[in-house]
């Protein structure tokens, strides 16, 4: 088991819960404030020491492979305008690692996804990062992932503590404590109610794998609506390997969903000083107009 130097992106969804934006757009790349969520994505991938990233897209998802490609006639314009502080946001988005697309030529589900790069990955522990879930992290979440996989030599999948009558919207993890952050998973269930949830640790899309869960996908049967869920493979590969849950520092956005989204923009902009006080008086004024 070697140093994790390749991750997966799957981007192959209809993202039907941005209708009707997503008609036309990828919603992996839709903005938080000026730059797509994928490219969040990315970054936290490349920030934990990832060199190259398999993205996993579909039919007309182009715009995906575009952007992290040198935009020349984009690129030559912005030389001869001598904006060269745009020429550089524009050209560090290809710079950034090497990105292999693979096209998932049928919506089969998120572990037939993951299956779809296997011939990129091959026999190397890999990370897979999910595209709804923004994670703002001091240490990038998929690098404090890297760091037990490391440790402990198991494939681990990040988790958070979400209150008991959430636990329906979520996979929930359930298991032997190792320690105050750290669970050895016994049983994953998606989206349980309250009464049946294992425990109130989710699993919000960042997981460290081992190659065999390639093998597992291959013998996963497909479950609802035919597809083969990355769930089942990792029960599997909890019985089968081990995996373990480390509950990982940083704030979580849902931007698949439309509030998450709406969550992560006012955040990310109060971040960015330039931004700040103005999106404070924006808030303030629209706060004033509903009292």
């Amino acid at each position: 088991m070697g140093t994790i130097k390749k991750a997966v992106i799957p981007a192959a969804g209809l993202g039907t819960r941005f209708l009707p934006a997503t008609k036309a757009i990828p919603k992996e790349m839709i903005p938080i404030i000026d730059t797509p969520m994928i490219q969040h994505i990315a970054e936290e991938a490349v920030q934990s020491g990832i060199e190259q990233i398999v993205i996993v897209t579909a039919r007309h998802k182009e715009s995906i492979e575009n952007h992290f490609d040198y935009n020349y006639e984009l690129d030559d314009t912005l030389e001869k305008k001598g904006k060269s502080d745009l020429l550089k946001i524009s050209q560090d988005v290809a710079k950034m690692c090497e990105v292999i697309s693979i096209r998932q030529k049928n919506p089969l589900g998120l572990g037939h996804a993951v299956l779809t790069a296997a011939p990129v990955i091959g026999n190397e522990p890999f990370a897979v990062l999910l595209g709804d879930d923004l994670i703002d992290a001091r240490v990038p979440c998929t690098r404090q992932l890297m760091d037990i996989y490391e440790q402990e030599r198991q494939s681990v999948i990040g988790v958070m503590e979400v209150p008991l009558e959430e636990t329906s919207k979520y996979g929930i993890v359930g298991g032997a404590r190792k320690n105050s952050k750290l669970t050895q998973v016994e049983v994953m269930v998606e989206k349980p109610e309250p009464k049946d949830a294992p425990s109130q640790l989710a699993t919000p899309g960042r997981y460290i794998l081992d190659p065999v869960i390639f093998d597992i996908l291959r013998r996963t049967p497909a479950g609802k609506g035919g597809e083969i869920q990355l769930t089942d493979a990792l029960q599997i590969l909890a019985k089968e390997k081990g995996l373990l849950a480390f509950e990982y520092e940083g704030d979580r956005y849902d931007t698949g969903d439309r509030l998450g989204f709406i969550d992560a923009t006012l955040a990310f902009a109060l971040k960015r000083p330039e931004l700040k006080s103005s999106v404070l008086e924006i808030m303030n004024k629209h706060l004033r107009e509903q009292s």
